[in-house]
């Protein structure tokens, strides 16, 4: 177990902001997770000890958002985000993290800025078709794998599509929960569960669900236009995040 006092300072921060997020208030948010606990352990390190706490959060997620997700949507995206998590973990000794968060980030920029755009120029934003589903849910599955990024090529497949908030999220919660189960498996034959990343992550494990309820609270109180708002914001903020860390990182 990671005893560094340091270490919790960051780590149960992390913890919360990702759980209100799994619960739907925030959105992409829930990405900073691994790059705060990055601040004083490796990345890898961060994504090993979180993703049983992301599994134990999308087991909550399950149960309060069951039955409200929007399964054509899943069904045309998830078996390409299987797709994207086999191509990671076939790549995993080859691709650099950096250049994977800098592409996500820049990606993500440029969809809030066409957003944008389109309320000012008051035009609708495009609807996505099935091809969408095919490229954006293998990128989905393949960031998700290698850096925990899967939100923003997620978002940008199913935000312009104008779900109602619950259903949204609701599909959200699900299309991840598979996603994080498919990863284990991987994650555990590459050699990622130590013993040390294993008791840290049980003595993070009881504030997920608590976080997790509050964000399912929340979303279900606020307005659907705030709602919307709030997560574009959140990926604004998210992609800026991302392209300041890796920028750095690669010059």
């Amino acid at each position: 177990m990671i005893t560094d006092s340091l270490f919790y300072f960051a780590a149960v921060p992390a913890v919360i902001l990702v759980g209100l997020s799994k619960g739907g208030f925030g959105g992409p948010l829930a990405m900073l997770g691994v790059p705060i606990m990055a601040l004083v352990i490796s990345p890898v390190q961060a994504a090993a000890i979180f993703l049983p706490i992301l599994v134990i959060m999308d087991m909550v997620g399950l149960y309060s958002y069951r039955g409200k997700a929007n399964w054509p949507v899943l069904r045309g995206i998830l078996p390409y985000a299987m797709l994207g998590i086999g191509a990671g973990w076939y790549m995993a000794d080859q691709v650099d993290e950096e250049i994977i968060r800098l592409m996500v980030g820049v990606v993500a920029l440029a969809f809030v800025a066409d957003y944008i755009w389109r309320v000012v120029r008051k035009k609708p934003v495009a609807a996505r078709g099935s091809l969408s589903g095919v490229i954006w849910g293998s990128i989905a599955g393949f960031t998700s794998f290698v850096a925990h990024a899967g939100g923003p090529p997620y978002q940008i497949h199913t935000l312009p599509m104008g779900m109602h908030r619950v259903t949204f999220v609701a599909t959200s919660v699900y299309f991840f929960s598979i996603v994080n189960a498919v990863k284990l498996i991987p994650y555990f034959a590459l050699g990622q569960f130590s013993t040390q990343n294993l008791t840290t992550t049980l003595v993070l494990l009881p504030i997920a669900p608590l976080a997790t309820l509050l964000g399912i609270y929340l979303v279900k109180r606020i307005s659907q236009t705030f709602f919307y708002r709030l997560t574009y914001l959140g990926m604004f903020l998210l992609a800026l995040k991302l392209c300041a860390d890796s920028l750095p990182a690669l010059l």
